[in-house]
């Protein structure tokens, strides 16, 4: 077994959810004895960003406010017991965080550097940080929802050809980067991963219905994400009119969880349509199981998709899952299977799909079972740390060649 590793990750997150969430789940399964019996010991730190209010720069010296959490993603990475440097910013690429970024890499003196989103990525690349150490890059996808951020995502295109390598979440994603770039043989695909759902007991789930205004009969269609274009929510909404136009007598609730730019023009669409005794939007959610218990449902009917954490999540928790085949959503689920898949922007199937499910209490049990027994066998966290801890090996046996 080789010596330690100490990896170092870059990450912007104010909340865990998505690429954070992944990041602390393989920090927990590092602790366990399963990873401990067969791997080599590895050190984690976390470097992240901070963005004062008017402007104000905290402190340049991120060493020295060790205890500073200014969000919910550095406090939950501080109570699993990882340090945590936090860069402070005026704005998203001020160019104090390179002197910053340089100073807690000299000082932790990792042996690998992960990034996650594209400010990491740039400021590993332009901060020269990625020639002096072994660089891993998690390209997690594009957001195209306006011009500011197809800009961002051009600089993705400048930095990822540089990292030692890249690790993407489905294959469709991995052709986009040979596309842009990056050699194929820096390209790794390893797909999120998810744990075995927690528990939610009666109590809770009854709780929840009654706060949600939920009565008895009531069917729960459950959509979880963020509220932006490429997430597809607005398809959704001409779905659930068209499946009220399929069967008036269908009782049920969509229950919409998530933030984002959309959500005006969704609830105006709502509104619009008549929909508003239909449609409840929830907002952020930080537990998310109890809706998962709830559900009889899950939506995703996004336009593009890595490997979304949401599905995964709810076929743990046995929820059967109507979603569009986009990205690497056919890579995980399977039409007929463990889920029902239609096209993307296709509102009419995505309606019948939704009234089968709904109508027949057979195949939604069916699907939901097999759905939870195929990630849970294939999609772990220990199936995922092992795909992660041969590429961290591989590049720290290739560096300590390279030295000695």
């Amino acid at each position: 077994m080789t010596s330690r590793i100490k990896l170092l990750c870059v990450i912007e997150a104010t909340t865990v959810t998505g690429p954070a969430k992944n990041l602390l789940n393989f920090f927990r399964f590092s602790r366990t004895s399963e990873f401990q019996d067969q791997w080599p010991p590895m050190e984690f730190s976390i470097v992240t960003f901070h963005r004062e209010s008017g402007g104000a720069v905290r402190n340049e010296n991120p060493a020295s406010d060790i205890e500073f959490s200014p969000n919910a993603f550095v406090a939950a990475a501080r109570a699993e017991g990882v340090e945590v440097d936090v860069i402070s910013e005026r704005f998203r690429f001020d160019p104090r965080a390179i002197r910053q970024l340089r100073r807690i890499v000299a000082r932790r003196k990792p042996d690998i550097v992960q990034t996650h989103m594209i400010k990491s990525h740039f400021l590993t690349k332009l901060s020269g940080i990625g020639r002096k150490y072994p660089w891993v890059a998690y390209h997690h996808g594009y957001t195209t929802t306006d011009l500011k951020m197809r800009g961002y995502n051009q600089l993705n295109r400048w930095s990822l050809p540089s990292a030692a390598r890249v690790i993407t979440v489905c294959g469709p994603f991995a052709e986009d980067l040979s596309h842009a770039g990056v050699p194929r043989d820096r390209i790794i695909v390893c797909h999120n991963s998810v744990a075995a759902p927690p528990v939610v007991s009666e109590d809770s789930k009854r709780a929840l219905k009654e706060r949600l205004g939920i009565v008895d009969g009531e069917r729960i269609v459950l959509a979880v994400g963020r509220l932006s274009r490429e997430k597809g929510h607005r398809d959704l909404v001409d779905a659930i009119t068209r499946l009220r136009e399929l069967n008036s007598e269908l009782k049920f609730k969509l229950v919409v969880v998530g933030e984002g730019p959309e959500r005006e023009d969704l609830e105006r669409a709502v509104s619009q349509k008549g929909l508003a005794a239909f449609v409840l939007f929830i907002g952020h959610v930080e537990n998310i199981s109890p809706y998962y218990a709830i559900a009889d449902a899950l939506a995703l009917p996004s336009h593009s998709e890595g490997s979304p954490n949401v599905l995964l999540e709810a076929m743990a928790a046995g929820l059967p899952v109507i979603a569009t085949a986009v990205g690497g959503v056919p890579e995980i689920a399977i039409n007929n299977q463990n889920a029902l898949l239609v096209a993307s922007r296709d509102s009419d199937s995505f309606a019948r799909a939704l009234n089968r499910l709904l109508t027949d209490t057979e195949l939604a049990r069916g699907l939901g079972s097999a759905a939870a027994t195929h990630v849970i066998e294939n999609f772990s966290p220990s199936a995922y740390a092992r795909s992660l801890l041969r590429v961290y090996r591989s590049l720290a046996s290739d560096e300590a060649a390279t030295k000695s």
